[in-house]
Order: C-alpha cells, then structure tokens, then sequence
C-alpha cells in the first residue's frame, strides 16, 4: 500500500463529539472515539504510524494495523500532551507537530535532542552591522574594502556564533539548556581595533583624554 506522509502529517485530527453510550451503556471520551475512528482507518493508521515514529513515541515499522505497541505509542503521546494542557491548551495534531519540530523529543525518542540556531547575515544586515563598528571605532565611515572583508569575516563564525539548545525529558518536565555561541558584533569590534588604525585611534583617544584632563584640549 503506498501512502505519502505528508498526505496526512498535517491532517485535522477527528473532530471531537459529545460523549456518547455504547451497546454495553459505557460512555465513550473523546479520546477514545479518536481512537476508535483511526483503528478503522487504514490510511489514518499509517498517516499517524509516521508521526509518532517523527515525533519519537514510536519504535516499530510503519503500518496501516491498529498494533499494540501503536496503541502503546498514542497513550504515551497523549500523557506528554494533556501534561501540557494544564497550561497551554493543544491539539493532537498540534502537539505531534511541534514535537517533531523540536527533533522528536517524546518520551519514547531515547535521549534528547539538540537545535542549532544560526543568524545569517544578509549582505545588506552585514553592512549595516560593519559600518556602525567601524564608525564607532574608528570615527569614520567603512570603505568597500572593508565592508566585503568583514562580511566574510561574519559568515566564516557563522558557526562559532551559533545558538545550541539542548532539549530533554517531555511534557511538563521537559528542560531546555541553551549555549550561546560567540558574539558577533564583539567579535568585529575585536579585529578591527586590532588593526594598526584601530590601535592608532585607541592612542590619540588617550592622548586627548590626557590633555583635556590638563586643561590643554581645545
């Protein structure tokens, strides 16, 4: 049977119904009833087979059998998001989404998982960022030179300047440590001070910081 994932990865879930009574007079919730319409549906079984495996809730092989270890995967699935619900309310659909969004950080995915967040720089952003250093810097705005060095010079750390957020437990537990990279606009400040202007100018500053302390500056 071939089924495309994304045929039914961002498929409503089933609306949800007023409880009902079954032949034996037991209430239905509305869990259960979105339980009971996937299990009749082959092509919804293997739509949300391939969630849960993406989102990390379930291990085994995608299927279109309502199994137990699926059964199994939408229990733990449906905890981690009514964890949440307490303090943000949320769908099912909704919930699979942004877990698989985090890197499948459910509690059946085996460890955490890690989110790198780069800036990158467009080359107008980057002259900006290089013609406010040099102009505080060296008192003068950047040349053509300069602003195609430092441009490169940004996106050569765009890794180094990476965010990293480690993700780890699920639902309400869940934890985030992020790491920040280096900073970017210290990093220009840095070189280009280090340059022999930057050094000249750092000098003259003192210089006439030293003179007007003596009443000698104009």
């Amino acid at each position: 049977m071939s089924q495309n994932v994304f045929d039914y990865q961002y498929r409503p879930a089933p609306t949800a119904q007023p409880a009902e009574t079954n032949n034996s007079g037991t209430s239905q919730s509305d869990y259960t009833q979105f339980l009971t319409v996937i299990s009749k549906s082959p092509a919804l079984i293997t739509g949300y087979s391939k969630l849960l495996k993406a989102a990390g809730y379930y291990k085994g092989k995608i299927t279109d059998k309502y199994t137990p270890a699926l059964q199994k995967a939408f229990t733990k699935a449906e905890e981690d998001r009514l964890s949440i619900s307490t303090v943000r309310p949320i769908g099912r659909d909704e919930f699979l989404q942004e877990t698989i969004a985090l890197g499948g950080t459910g509690t059946g995915a085996g460890g955490p998982s890690t989110v790198t967040s780069v800036t990158k720089y467009t080359p107008e952003s980057a002259k900006e960022l290089v013609n406010s250093i040099i102009q505080d810097t060296l008192g003068r705005k950047a040349t053509t030179a300069e602003i195609k060095k430092y441009t490169q010079t940004l996106k050569s750390i765009e890794g180094k300047a990476s965010t990293v957020t480690r993700y780890s437990g699920a639902g309400a537990n869940q934890t985030q440590t992020v790491t920040p990279g280096i900073n970017e606009k210290q990093y220009l400040v840095d070189q280009i001070s280090g340059t022999d202007e930057g050094k000249a100018n750092k000098v003259l500053g003192f210089y006439e910081t030293f003179m007007n302390a003596l009443g000698g500056g104009r």
